[in-house]
């Protein structure tokens, strides 16, 4: 019988679809080390912009050819949802198990889910600013918070976001220092010294984006307790605040040089795609 599960396998094993991932995350890459390379003109005084996405769309956008680079991020990022969605289906089977196994798939479930969701939002910030309607991803976050505080419940709904923005953060930082990130890639035909340099790559990368998340919401949170939508700055409004810590300058390098890392850790995962 044809399943959901079984159409969802042949699409996730599809060499189409793997090739438009591939692309999804060199994609996913340039967003993050563009991140990286405007969160250093931030802690060295060399640039305006935002060091956030739409900051790394932005800049793409002005760039010769920059357009029509958007638009394979577009497609590639668009590939990578599809294929996150594929995930969701081929487990949701295992959501009819019991005990660890329906535990296993129920969170294999939700990190897909999740990861949909960021590619995306990516995606559709990417096709924005291929069409020329890009808008600053902190005033849209601030939008929307100010939004959702004009619900019944408002206010316990965004502290609710922080809390989980924090805790997916720490998930990066743990992921991070544990090495969990190697079983997202296949390295079997990776040579010893590419491995060590992959692992490398996350051992760094996980820990610097999972600050990042935690201080984004951090911020949203803040912005539950005081009420005030305009502390919700997203990513940018995180760099800032780093930046203005003790030691900013040095702290916010040494995240920005982490995104980097992790930026670099998806080309890896390009090169080397897990086989699912």
């Amino acid at each position: 019988m044809d399943t959901p599960g079984n159409t969802a396998a042949r699409a996730g094993d599809s060499q189409a679809l793997e090739r438009l991932a591939r692309v999804g995350l060199i994609a996913y890459g340039i967003v993050h080390l563009l991140i990286a390379w405007l969160s250093l003109q931030l802690a060295w005084g060399g640039g305006g912009g935002s060091a956030d996405q739409s900051g790394a769309m932005s800049t793409l956008a002005e760039k010769p050819l920059g357009k029509a680079l958007l638009w394979v991020l577009v497609v590639g990022l668009a590939a990578l949802a599809v294929w996150q969605l594929a995930e969701v289906l081929r487990h949701r089977a295992g959501l009819q198990a019991s005990g660890d196994a329906r535990k296993k798939a129920a969170g294999k479930v939700v990190k897909a889910v999740a990861k949909t969701v960021v590619y995306l939002f990516l995606a559709v910030t990417a096709l924005r600013f291929a069409t020329g309607g890009g808008q600053s991803s902190s005033g849209q976050q601030q939008s929307t918070v100010a939004g959702v505080f004009g619900w019944p419940g408002g206010r316990f709904l965004v502290g609710i976001a922080a809390l989980v923005v924090i805790g997916v953060g720490v998930y990066h930082v743990r992921k991070g220092l544990t090495g969990h990130f190697m079983k997202e890639i296949d390295t079997a035909q990776a040579s010893t010294g590419q491995r060590r340099a992959i692992e490398r790559l996350g051992q760094v990368g996980y820990p610097a984006k999972g600050v990042a998340l935690a201080l984004v919401g951090g911020l949203l949170g803040w912005a539950a307790v005081t009420f005030d939508p305009e502390k919700a700055s997203g990513l940018d409004g995180a760099m800032r605040t780093l930046l203005d810590a003790p030691f900013g300058k040095v702290l916010l390098t040494l995240v920005a040089l982490g995104i980097a890392a992790f930026g670099a850790f998806c080309f890896a995962r390009a090169r080397f795609p897990q086989r699912t």
